[in-house]
């Protein structure tokens, strides 16, 4: 299927080169790497592929611009990420079928997306503003304490393709806010989406160095030697909590300040006084928002026996008329897995499932032709030792558990060594917060199917990460506190 004539513009319109210094240059060693629709299977683009020493060369960029940059006033940090913020909806067709290309996700999703990404140069120009320490007395009237925040300096984040844009805007909005500068390396699959936000950064008046792009194919050869750097004073991550354990220990070497976003086994509990229309559109939500392809998924549903089958049959109902196709088409809900691997992995916990006994009420079977498609898919009565119970499924696939008892539905709940997010659906005030008060989680929806939010604080516990993202909290991320004894 070949690329929309309109498509092809808006592809072409995003310079591919490396963003170093203020700089749009190629690789040193001149490779490049391709992007592939994955709806289609077939490729898009070619982007640069960054070098060890290319990758230096942007940390060297954004060390010569810290000092200037984490002096500069307040007020211009939060004028220049304003006028991002304004950009980026001015922008926002382009963007979002750009991330649809790229992505995959339904050009709705990607539309909604936009605005989510955008909302974090909203927050964070007003969090730039409001930076602030205290002055008070010893405790025996001698000396006074004098605090004050400072941008903890340089960062490399690394940022997945699941949510090109939001993930970018969560990480780099705070990080500009305080005075950082930035070493952004995006996602090997999804590019394209960083190299518009660099050019929209440029345009909205951030200075050189500031922000700075690194494309590659091969991450760990290519940020490895930053991360040993001793010049780099942050690293922020989002992604699977294996490779988070692998940066964790990297940067205990230099004792760099981390934020480590990593993975989810979400549980969706409903009991049986919950309202089952709303919990069944929040199921919806939570588990098929970006194809289920997100560390916020709700990963497992244990519901209340007695409302065990109505719900099942009724979420099968909905995710089973689902359109499936390219997310550029008419009506599409649900476009494709990102790659041909996802797409195996998710199929294979659906086989297990089934062969430990689970019932497929509806999908569980690739589609044939092109893309990396796999269709909404419900079990109903899995065990409790089937794997998609216990492993982050990233596919729209949505397996049913029972539970007797407020205590099993927790105990289940917190059977993961995983603690991102929960969903709660019920009609009992006092038993919501019981619930929501043993819950191993960063996050909970309580009644509802969505957390994210700019002025919330994001991340988990357990082995879901370290730090938060967002909120007020989102920007101590990237600051020190300095204090000053002062003798009087």
């Amino acid at each position: 299927m070949a690329v929309a004539t309109g498509e092809q513009q808006v592809v072409d319109g995003v310079d591919k080169r490396l963003y170093i210094g203020g700089e749009w240059r190629d690789a040193s060693g001149g490779e490049t790497f391709t992007v592939i629709d994955p709806a289609t299977e077939e490729a898009l683009c070619e982007v640069a592929d960054a070098t060890p020493e290319d990758a230096m060369e942007a940390l060297d960029a954004a060390v010569a611009a810290q000092a200037e940059w984490g002096a500069s006033a307040p007020n211009d940090r939060a004028g220049i990420l304003w006028h991002a913020f304004e950009l980026m909806n001015e922008r926002a067709d382009d963007l979002a079928l750009l991330m649809t290309l790229e992505m995959g996700k339904p050009i709705a999703e990607s539309k909604s997306e936009i605005v989510y990404a955008a909302d974090f140069f909203r927050w964070f120009s007003g969090e730039a503003l409001r930076l602030d320490g205290y002055y008070k007395q010893f405790g025996n009237g001698t000396s006074r304490v004098l605090t004050m925040k400072q941008a903890v300096g340089p960062c490399l984040m690394i940022t997945p393709w699941n949510f090109p844009m939001a993930m970018g805007t969560r990480k780099m909005a705070p990080a500009i806010a305080a005075g950082c500068t930035v070493v952004m390396k995006p996602a090997q699959l999804t590019p394209l989406c960083m190299l518009a936000l660099g050019r929209l950064l440029e345009d909205a008046g951030l200075p050189a160095g500031v922000f700075n792009i690194i494309t590659t194919s091969s991450s760990g050869a290519t940020t490895g030697p930053l991360i040993e750097d001793p010049r780099l004073r942050k690293l922020s991550f989002t992604g699977s909590t294996e490779v988070g354990r692998r940066l964790i220990e990297a940067s205990a070497k230099n004792v760099l300040k981390t934020s480590m976003e990593l993975g989810g086994n979400a549980p969706f509990v409903v009991f049986e006084d919950a309202d089952l229309d709303a919990a069944l559109e929040g199921a919806l939500l939570a588990k098929m928002r970006n194809i289920g392809e997100a560390c916020t998924s709700a990963n497992r549903f244990h519901v209340a026996e007695s409302v065990a089958g109505e719900f099942s049959r009724r979420l099968a109902e909905k995710m089973g008329a689902l359109k499936l196709g390219r997310g550029t088409e008419e009506d599409v809900k649900v476009g494709p897995l990102i790659d041909d691997d996802s797409r195996e992995k998710v199929a294979a916990l659906v086989k297990d499932a089934i062969d430990r006994g689970a019932e497929c009420v509806v999908g569980g079977a690739i589609p044939d032709g092109q893309g990396f498609f796999y269709p909404p898919t419900v079990l109903d009565n899995v065990p409790a030792d089937a794997r998609v119970l216990s492993e982050e499924i990233f596919g729209p696939v949505a397996p049913i558990a029972t539970f007797s008892s407020e205590d099993e539905a927790i105990e289940r709940a917190n059977d993961t060594e995983y603690g991102l997010v929960a969903y709660v659906f019920t009609s009992d005030l006092k038993r919501a917060l019981r619930v929501c008060e043993r819950l191993e989680t960063g996050m909970i929806g309580l009644n509802q199917g969505m957390v994210s939010n700019a002025a919330a604080p994001f991340g988990g516990v357990k082995q879901s990460g370290i730090g938060r993202e967002g909120g007020k909290e989102g920007i101590e991320e990237f600051l020190e506190t300095k204090y000053v004894a002062v003798s009087m």
